[in-house]
């Protein structure tokens, strides 16, 4: 009944409607962050622009396609979550918050990402996974800092070959896209610690082994008839990994062995800033 009348009220733009979604939070919490998910927001209060310390702000699960111009205020702000809601296109003023770290954008309707988001040279985490994107924009390939890209469940049939300029880049999800051939950007990105293609259309691997920093390659559920080589001390996932051997050919036919074991997911919990 709770979140019943919330979805009913959240139609009504009063002032009154807004504080019952918002449980009366008008002044900055001590911990400065504001957790506003799951209120069936169809806009931000803009009193909550006004929480200049503000370093966290959680927006997840609502309604919103947009964000209001005062939102710049929020200068100090290093997370921002804004997956689950209903953005067709990034909102400009994000790319004015220079101190984030963290931004979450997935399970939107995103079929680009504005120029502008190079603005952001302190981004370290960005999850635009579930969106609309076929390409991945190469705005992307100037977030210098840049440590972990979530990329998964879009329509991604290539990678630019610019992203290897991410240098810090450790962790890559690409999970549920259409690769059809393992990016061969990746190959020349010796610091990369996890790749994900997991639920891809690849149908051979090129070998891993040069790759010095890679502890994880999750590769599972592709149309493969081989398991990407990789050096020592290296763990994979997927069919003919660590569990089990390659296939034998026999007669000319190829024996299939599957693996019980499935990839883990990209964790679910929001990381700290470091």
């Amino acid at each position: 009944m709770g979140n019943s009348l919330k979805a009913i009220v959240a139609f009504v733009p009063s002032d009154e409607c807004q504080k019952y979604l918002l449980e009366d939070l008008e002044e900055m919490p001590v911990d400065k962050m504001v957790d506003l998910s799951g209120r069936q927001l169809r806009r931000l209060p803009l009193h909550i622009c006004s929480f200049r310390e503000l370093v966290k702000l959680y927006l997840s699960d609502n309604n919103l396609n947009h964000l209001p111009p005062e939102l710049e205020q929020l200068q100090n702000l290093q997370i921002l979550a804004l997956d689950f809601n209903n953005f067709k296109a990034l909102p400009l003023v994000v790319c004015t918050l220079k101190q984030l770290c963290i931004l979450y954008l997935g399970n939107n309707k995103l079929c680009s990402l504005p120029l502008e988001l190079r603005l952001l040279q302190n981004l370290k985490t960005l999850w635009i996974e579930s969106n609309c994107l076929q390409h991945l924009p190469e705005v992307v390939c100037e977030l210098s800092l840049l440590k972990t890209l979530h990329a998964g469940s879009n329509a991604l049939r290539t990678l630019p070959a610019q992203l290897r300029c991410l240098q810090e880049l450790r962790t890559i999800w690409l999970s549920g896209n259409l690769l059809s051939e393992f990016p061969s950007v990746l190959l020349h990105m010796p610091f990369l610690e996890v790749i994900d293609v997991d639920r891809n259309a690849i149908r051979f691997f090129p070998s891993l082994a040069h790759l010095p920093g890679l502890k994880l390659v999750i590769y599972d559920h592709n149309p493969c008839r081989n398991a990407p080589k990789v050096a020592k001390g290296v763990r994979r996932v997927g069919r003919w990994s660590e569990e089990t051997p390659e296939p034998r050919k026999r007669s000319g036919a190829v024996i299939e062995i599957t693996l019980d074991e499935r990839p883990s997911p990209p964790p679910t919990d929001k990381p700290e800033p470091e």
